[in-house]
């Protein structure tokens, strides 16, 4: 049987796992769970964002769902012992490199939309994100310059080894969807960016059957709003992909509706929502568990192999949406456990 473990984090992460994990139950497909405390509740109950507990289950499992991290309480602690670090910790650990990001626009929440419907419409997209390297585990730190002023310094590097193995998962998301990549980066002003750029174009060599095509991340985050549709994949780096899967998800109307899968090589995969801890709406039930039953469905299909019982998670999503069940964040007043009672109706 195979082990899920379940980190549901801070904030609302415990509210939108507990969701999922009951779409999960629906399925009847005889998993096992395993839960362990993550990030801020894990400094609070372990003295550490990512005890060693909690890193031997996340190895120990064949998938790892997770809720969020995020705690203003631990804003002042050292950096080591903030909660984002545990998730930093997760990927390293677990060599997590591509964060595949879905994004489409669910039929009837056109008006959730700040973009015109009929833009909106067309939003169906996947961004690929690196998540191992880039400024976020660059060189990093705080310092003081010849003239007695403070300096922070974080590093940007890739090797041409790891934009190599992101850019195929790039093009092979792109060969199960409509054949279409775009490579967003910042050549014209970063070296890092002309070597992603290069390294693309060489890999580009092994799939001609892809159609490519290279954007300035600005450019992107403009045709984002402009023209969404003409999206199919994105493939790019870390420091970019976060901010644009972020964007994109607010074009498709609500940060609140969108999954996300980190792999490593073996397909092992911690899922994930794109939103945060919530702190504000935590314990209120007002938050969206559809990313993560979302995410669900995502840890189904990638790191189990059973496309069915993901199929039929998307298709009660879909039918849920379709029939009227909207939270707080898409104009509606179910609370978080009313919309996994939707969800489950649709499956059933």
């Amino acid at each position: 049987m195979s082990l899920i473990a379940i980190l549901p984090g801070d904030g609302i992460g415990p509210e939108v796992t507990a969701q999922a994990k009951r779409v999960l139950d629906a399925l009847d497909l005889g998993l096992n769970y395993e839960t362990a405390p993550v990030g801020g509740a894990a400094y609070f109950s372990d003295g550490h964002p990512l005890p060693a507990a909690t890193l031997d289950l996340a190895k120990r499992a064949d998938a790892i769902l997770f809720g969020a991290v995020g705690d203003p309480r631990c804003d002042n602690l050292e950096r080591q012992l903030r909660p984002e670090q545990a998730i930093l910790g997760l990927r390293k650990e677990l060599g997590l490199f591509a964060n595949l990001r879905p994004a489409r626009l669910f039929a009837g929440l056109e008006d959730a939309s700040a973009l015109r419907p009929e833009v909106a419409g067309a939003i169906d997209m996947v961004i690929v994100r690196e998540l191992n390297g880039d400024v976020y585990f660059g060189e990093k730190g705080m310092r003081t310059t010849a003239g007695g002023r403070r300096e922070g310094y974080d590093i940007m590097s890739y090797d041409e080894d790891e934009v190599a193995r992101i850019a195929r998962v790039g093009f092979e998301t792109a060969k199960v969807r409509r054949g279409k990549l775009c490579s967003v980066d910042k050549a014209n002003v970063l070296e890092t960016s002309q070597l992603w750029r290069d390294v693309v174009i060489e890999v580009a060599k092994d799939f001609p059957e892809i159609e490519l095509n290279h954007m300035y991340v600005d450019n992107a985050a403009m045709q984002l709003v402009r023209n969404p549709g003409q999206f199919d994949v994105i493939v790019t780096g870390n420091l970019f992909g976060d901010i644009l899967s972020d964007q994109a998800s607010m074009c498709a109307g609500s940060i609140g509706m969108l999954p996300s899968a980190s792999l490593n090589d073996a397909a092992k995969g911690l899922y994930e929502p794109i939103h945060g801890s919530a702190p504000d709406i935590a314990g209120q039930g007002k938050a969206n568990p559809c990313a993560t039953i979302l995410s669900a469905a995502m840890l189904l299909r990638y790191s189990l192999g059973r496309d069915d019982a993901a199929d039929r998670i998307e298709a009660a999503v879909t039918a849920a949406l379709h029939g009227g069940a909207r939270t707080a964040d898409l104009g509606g007043a179910l609370t978080t456990v009313q919309m996994g009672d939707a969800v489950l109706r649709a499956l059933a």
